[in-house]
């Protein structure tokens, strides 16, 4: 049987065990498992052809009613690329080597808050650099406009003697761990989800919270319950 051949392909890796938040990736986030949010959105992006989900959480996810389907690939992780220490890149490297795709797009289920808008204008972002030759991945980032030092109080960026305005200080892009988009080739130049010529992308501040911590889930929390009652008072004035 030949395996099938997709233009986008989304890979959203989750494992049973998570050393920081305790089985965060099954536990309930306001109102469905954390994995079902970042699931629901990639499957409402129709751009994306395939969902894959390596894992070693099969009956975990079957627990809580989630199977193979037209657009949802469960691939069982193997043995040799679990646990905590395990580079992500490995994973993604088993995904690639079994999964035919023109474009791939790797997230992450402790990004609850990231929309499928999010998702279709990164996409069409890395799809026009790439056109360009500009870029050959994307990686999202967050604008940081801060005073930042050392852990033995020397300044990293400013000049504490010439005080300039936050807003006046070279921007700095740090990657928040929410979408990357890459195709095989670029992978193989760097044996990673971003490239070699990779381009940034900006997205919506509010939803580039990632959950690492207690305290991350908290937050998390708080913004999603604010984001849905914005959405049922929009509702309501319609």
């Amino acid at each position: 049987m030949i395996a099938p051949s997709y233009k986008t392909v989304a890979l959203l890796p989750m494992k049973a065990n998570s050393e920081r938040v305790r089985g965060k990736n099954f536990r309930e986030f306001c109102g469905k498992p954390l994995f079902r949010w970042m699931l629901d959105t990639l499957l409402e992006v129709q751009e994306i052809d395939q969902v894959i989900i390596n894992t070693d959480a099969r009956q975990i996810l079957a627990d809580n009613g989630l199977n193979d389907s037209d657009r949802v690939t469960i691939r069982d992780r193997k043995p040799e690329i679990c646990g905590d220490f395990v580079s992500m890149n490995l994973v993604i490297a088993d995904d690639i080597a079994n999964v035919e795709a023109d474009t791939y797009l790797m997230t992450h289920t402790t990004n609850p808050l990231m929309s499928a808008d999010t998702v279709r204008r990164a996409l069409a972002a890395f799809h026009e650099a790439k056109t360009a030759g500009r870029a050959d991945s994307l990686f999202t980032v967050d604008k940081v406009q801060t005073r930042f030092y050392r852990a033995d109080g020397s300044a990293v960026n400013h000049d504490p003697d010439n005080l300039v305005r936050t807003q006046d200080l070279e921007p700095w892009y740090e990657e928040n761990s929410n979408l990357y988009i890459f195709t095989r080739e670029s992978f193989a130049t760097t044996h990673a989800r971003i490239g070699r010529k990779p381009t940034m992308y900006e997205g919506p501040y509010f939803e580039s919270i990632d959950i690492d911590t207690p305290q991350d889930w908290d937050f998390a929390v708080v913004a999603a319950r604010f984001m849905q009652e914005q959405a049922r008072a929009k509702e309501g004035a319609k």
